[in-house]
């Protein structure tokens, strides 16, 4: 999409989305500021504002709940996206390979193209936490080609794994967000199993 939503704002636009299918109106800033455990409600106001900045939502002030989605946006794609088990955020580990039921999600709010491929996998592991990519998250992936820097879901000698992809002498290996996680460099084979497109993070 044309502005770049970060982890965190997507959240948001999906709370507000669930929230409003839920109940009927959108939450106030304080329901959010509860949900997502911030300080304040400013910081909750800081997030609303720089939604609306980017167009994702509307707002009218002096209303506690006075957002709404711009006509154009509100026309949800809610695409069922098949949950392939889960993938380590560590060191590789055997693939888990089977379904494991769907995640609903709104392709449009998340800037997944309408006819891509795509998988989710549930993440396990801290070793992409300096990309915001945490235990319990689950990642979107599209089969794709990768391009050096993606973020991918990778089969490297008969383990998966999920990683950045990155080539040294036009030679791929595979580097985690975190220092105490080495590179991995295939020994046999390296197998992209699909790019990331987004994150779902589900609040505790």
């Amino acid at each position: 999409m044309q502005n770049q939503l970060t982890y965190r704002q997507q959240e948001i636009v999906e709370y507000l989305r669930m929230a409003q299918r839920k109940t009927g109106v959108m939450p106030s800033t304080r329901e959010i500021q509860h949900f997502f455990g911030f300080a304040s409600q400013t910081a909750a106001m800081s997030h609303l504002r720089a939604l609306e900045r980017k167009g994702v939502i509307q707002r009218i002030p002096g209303k506690a709940r006075a957002v709404i989605f711009p006509a154009e946006l509100d026309r949800a794609q809610i695409v069922d996206i098949p949950i392939y088990g889960r993938i380590a955020a560590g060191m590789a580990q055997d693939a888990e390979p089977q379904r494991d039921g769907c995640i609903s999600i709104d392709i449009a709010t998340l800037g997944i193209p309408q006819h891509a491929r795509t998988f989710a996998l549930r993440v396990r592991g801290d070793s992409m936490i300096n990309a915001h990519i945490c235990n319990g998250d689950t990642v979107i992936l599209e089969f794709r080609e990768p391009r050096k820097g993606d973020i991918v879901a990778a089969l490297i000698d008969g383990e998966t794994t999920l990683k950045r992809y990155l080539t040294d002498k036009g030679k791929p290996f595979l580097r985690a967000e975190n220092p105490h996680f080495p590179d991995l460099i295939p020994a046999r084979e390296l197998v992209i199993q699909g790019v990331l497109v987004a994150l779902i993070r589900h609040a505790a």
